[in-house]
């Protein structure tokens, strides 16, 4: 996107957030890169609260956070957990698995694509409001997040 296409873009969403009571878009009209975003925000701030449990250190919190929301680690969860998943849950993933984005360096393009589905059935379920399916989920994926960081590498 061109820069000046971008300026005016965020000059007009500015705009916008001033009108108070607009409506969410459809989640499931959502670009699928915009659900990844909600996701995982939804998913970080699950972590840091699970974290809070087990130190006062805002440096550990922050350490082990950053390591459990890596694209790598969301991966592994989304993996285990690919076939738990409903049809609507899976076409959800499906989307955020072949959205088009940039890789970073820090994971492999699969396992930054299962990390990107991972985030954007996080986003939708908590947009569509399925708050009990998306707790369990979360808490799956901490669970087996957890244990991958606790084997020592091979």
């Amino acid at each position: 996107m061109k820069f000046e296409r971008f300026t005016e873009l965020k000059k007009q969403a500015l705009a916008l957030c001033a009108e108070e009571g607009r409506p969410l878009p459809d989640p499931g009209q959502m670009n699928p890169i915009v659900l990844a975003l909600i996701g995982d925000s939804v998913f970080t701030f699950y972590v840091r609260l699970r974290l809070l449990t087990v130190s006062s250190h805002v440096q550990v919190i922050h350490t082990i956070a950053a390591k459990m929301v890596s694209a790598v680690m969301q991966s592994k969860a989304f993996l285990q957990l690919e076939g738990t998943l409903t049809p609507e849950e899976s076409a959800v993933a499906h989307r955020g698995r072949n959205a088009k984005s940039l890789v970073p360096k820090s994971a492999t393009v699969s396992e930054y694509r299962a990390a990107t589905a991972f985030e954007a059935l996080c986003g939708w379920l908590l947009l569509t409001d399925r708050d009990e399916r998306l707790q369990e989920y979360m808490e799956q994926s901490f669970r087996i997040i957890s244990e991958a960081m606790r084997k020592p590498k091979d």
